[in-house]
C-alpha cells in the first residue's frame, strides 16, 4: 500500500469511525466500520490484508474524543454525514407521534389487555412493541391484563398465559403488574350493582333476535323500566347460575334513540354455562363482557391512555355511558389500523393456526411457515428487530403493511458483526439444484477461511479437502474451467475431479472465476428449516461445535439458528439472507 493510498484509507477509515460512534452513542469498533469502509472504496479491496492495521490505530484516536470533538471533526471532513445524522435523529425522534394530553398526567399508564386464547402471532408483537416503547420514553407504567373472560367463544388456553408473557420479555419489555380478568369477576359484579342503583343498568330476558329488532327500530325493550329491587334479584340469580345460557343477560342503558344501533343498550352481562379452564374461574356462570369489563378495568388500573385497533371505536363508545353513570374521565385513545404482513401464506388468525397445527399442516406454533412470534424466535431473529420494526409503523389509523424485510434488516445490523461464518452446501429441498461430489488434487490438504471476514483476530476455520468435497450443482463450472473454493484458492474442473491451479486471488479480482463455497464430502448432514420447506445438505464439520441458539451466517445461504446438534442430521433453521 503507497503512502497515498494509506492517506485515503485513514481518511474514510476516521469518517466511518466518527459516524459510527455518534450514531450509536459508543465507541467505534473496527469491525463494524470495516465492511462499510470496503463496500464504499472498492479500491481499498485489494489491500484487504493490510486494511485491518490502517483502520486500528485511527478508531483508537476517534474512540478518545469526547461528543462533541466527534461531531466538530465529522462535520470539519463531511458535514453530509452530520446531516444524514441529524435527519436519523429527527427520524428516530418522529417514530411514535406524542401521545395525547401527555402534560394533564403524574404518570403516563398504558396497558395491554391480550385474549389468552393461544400463543401471539406476529401481528400482536405490534401492541407490546408500541406501548413497551411509549413507557420508555415517558417512564411511564404499564399493566398486562389477560382479558379472559370469555370461556366459550374465546376459550383460554392454561398455558398461553405464560407463553404471552415470555414473548413480551423477549420484544424486551416487562409490565409493572400482571392481572387476570378472570379472577376478578365479583369486582364487575360489585360495579353492576352499583350501576343498577344509578339507574344504568336492567336484566332483559328478550331472545336475540326480538331484542335486536327492537334496537334496530330505536324501541326501548319492554324491561326497560323494571324497578331496581327486580333488577338486582333477578342479577343476583344470574350470578348465582340460575339462568341458562341465553335466557337472562344485563344490560347498560344508554341512548335508546342513539344514531348508531350498536350503542343502543348493549349487554354487560350474559350467562355461560361452560366452566372457565382455570380452577379459581370455574365455578362462574355469568360473566361480563368485554367491553364493561375493559372499561371498569381501566378505571380502576389508572390507565391514562389506551392504544386500539380502529374497529373498536364503538367499544370506547360504550365504555362512554358506563363512565359517564359513575362521573368518571374516560381515558385518552388512539385508534390505529390493522397491521398486514407479507411473506406468509398462513393467515395471521389464532383459531386459523390452531386449526393448521391440528390438522398436521404446521408442525407447532414454532413452526418457520407459521407467522407467529415464537416462529420468529425460534429462526433467531431477536425481539429488537420486531420492535424496531413495528414502532416504524406508527400509529395511523389507516390500515399498515409490515414488509418482513424491514424485520430482517433490523435483525441483519444486530448479529451480522457478531455472526460466525460456516460453509453449508445444499443438495435437497425447494430452490435447490442439488450437489456433486468430487475428489480435490494438488493443492493443500485443508480450506482456511476466515471466522468473519471482518474480524481477522477470530482467526480461521480449517475444513479438510480429503476424501472429496462437495459443491452445488449450479456452481460447477464447465469442464476445464475454473472456480475459487472459498478460503482453499482456485481449482480447475477436469472431468472427475477438481485440480488445484496455483493461480492467486487476482484471477476473481479479474472477473471469470467465481468464488463458491464448499463441504467436505464427510461432513455432517444437516437438515435446514425454511419458510418454503426443508432444505438439506453437507455442512462443514465445525458447525457441530457450536451449541443450540448460536447463530452463524451460511456464507451465500444465510443466517441460520442452530437447533438440534445431536440428532442426524443436524436442524437448523433459516433466519434470513
Amino acid at each position: 500500500m503507497d503512502d497515498d493510498v494509506r492517506e485515503q484509507a485513514e481518511e474514510a477509515a476516521e469518517v466511518n469511525a466518527l459516524y459510527n460512534a455518534l450514531k450509536h452513542d459508543s465507541d467505534a469498533q473496527v469491525g463494524a466500520i470495516m465492511g462499510p469502509l470496503m463496500g464504499q472504496n472498492p479500491e481499498f479491496r485489494e489491500h484487504g490484508d493490510e486494511m485491518a492495521g490502517v483502520v486500528a490505530p485511527v478508531v483508537e484516536r476517534v474512540n478518545g474524543m469526547d461528543a462533541g470533538e466527534k461531531r466538530e471533526r465529522l462535520a470539519e471532513l463531511a458535514p453530509e454525514r452530520v446531516e444524514e445524522l441529524e435527519a436519523e435523529d429527527e427520524e428516530d425522534d418522529q417514530a411514535l407521534p406524542d401521545l395525547p394530553n401527555v402534560d394533564e398526567y403524574d404518570e403516563v399508564r398504558m396497558r395491554l389487555a391480550p385474549n389468552p386464547n393461544g400463543p401471539w402471532h406476529l401481528g400482536s408483537a405490534r401492541m407490546p412493541a408500541v406501548i413497551g416503547t411509549y413507557k420508555d420514553i415517558y417512564d411511564g407504567w404499564m399493566l398486562c391484563r389477560f382479558d379472559d373472560t370469555d370461556p366459550e367463544t374465546k376459550r383460554p388456553d392454561l398455558d398461553a398465559y405464560d407463553e404471552i408473557l415470555d414473548a413480551v420479555d423477549y420484544l424486551g419489555f416487562e409490565p409493572d403488574e400482571v392481572i387476570k380478568a378472570s379472577d376478578r369477576v365479583d369486582v364487575y359484579y360489585d360495579h353492576a350493582r352499583e350501576l343498577i342503583d344509578l339507574g344504568g343498568a336492567y336484566t332483559c330476558s328478550c331472545p336475540g333476535a326480538e331484542f335486536s329488532e327492537l334496537k334496530n327500530s330505536a324501541e326501548p325493550c319492554p324491561h326497560r323500566d323494571k324497578d331496581p329491587e327486580t333488577v338486582h334479584d333477578e342479577f343476583d340469580a344470574m350470578v348465582d347460575g340460575d339462568f341458562d345460557s341465553g335466557e337472562m343477560v344485563l344490560r347498560v342503558k344508554t341512548d335508546i334513540d342513539h344514531k348508531n344501533p350498536a350503542l343502543r343498550d348493549f349487554v354487560a352481562f350474559r350467562m355461560i354455562d361452560t366452566p372457565h379452564p382455570r380452577e379459581d374461574a370455574a365455578e362462574y356462570r355469568c360473566w361480563p363482557m368485554l367491553d364493561f369489563q375493559s372499561g371498569i378495568d381501566d378505571h380502576l388500573t389508572g390507565i391514562t391512555h389506551i392504544v386500539r385497533g380502529i374497529d373498536l371505536q364503538d367499544s370506547a363508545k360504550r365504555q362512554a355511558f358506563v363512565y359517564d353513570y359513575f362521573g368518571w374521565e374516560y381515558p385518552e385513545v388512539v385508534h390505529w389500523g390493522h397491521v398486514q404482513i407479507d411473506a406468509y401464506d398462513v393467515p395471521m388468525s389464532t383459531s386459523t393456526i390452531i386449526e393448521r397445527i391440528e390438522a398436521g399442516e404446521l408442525t407447532g406454533w414454532d413452526d418457520p411457515r407459521a407467522p407467529t412470534i415464537a416462529s420468529l424466535r425460534r429462526r433467531g431473529i431477536r425481539g429488537e428487530a420486531i420492535v424496531d420494526a413495528m414502532v416504524e409503523l406508527g400509529t395511523s389509523s389507516s390500515n399498515v403493511d409490515l414488509a418482513m424485510s424491514s424485520v430482517y434488516a433490523n435483525n441483519r445490523e444486530l448479529v451480522d458483526e457478531e455472526t460466525d461464518r460456516a460453509f453449508f452446501v445444499r443438495d435437497e429441498g425447494p430452490g435447490t439444484e442439488g450437489s456433486v461430489e468430487l475428489p480435490v488434487s494438488g493443492g493443500p490438504d485443508a480450506g482456511e477461511p476466515l471466522v468473519h471476514p471482518n474480524h481477522e483476530d477470530r482467526g480461521r476455520r480449517s475444513i479438510p479437502v480429503e476424501g472429496g468435497v462437495v459443491v452445488e450443482t449450479a456452481d460447477l463450472p464447465a469442464d476445464g474451467e475454473r472456480v475459487w473454493l472459498k478460503g482453499y484458492g482456485c481449482v480447475r474442473y477436469e472431468g472427475d475431479e477438481l485440480v488445484a491451479t496455483g493461480d492467486d486471488l487476482d484471477v476473481v479480482r479479474e472477473g471469470g472465476v467465481d468464488v463458491v463455497h464448499w463441504a467436505p464430502a464427510a461432513g455432517p448432514r444437516l437438515r435446514l428449516r425454511t419458510m418454503d420447506g426443508d432444505v438439506t445438505g453437507v455442512a462443514e464439520p465445525g458447525v457441530l461445535d457450536y451449541g443450540a441458539d448460536d447463530l452463524v451466517q451460511f456464507e451465500r445461504v444465510g443466517f441460520a439458528r442452530l437447533d438440534d446438534l445431536d440428532s442426524d442430521p443436524a436442524v437448523a433453521y433459516y433466519t434470513h439472507s
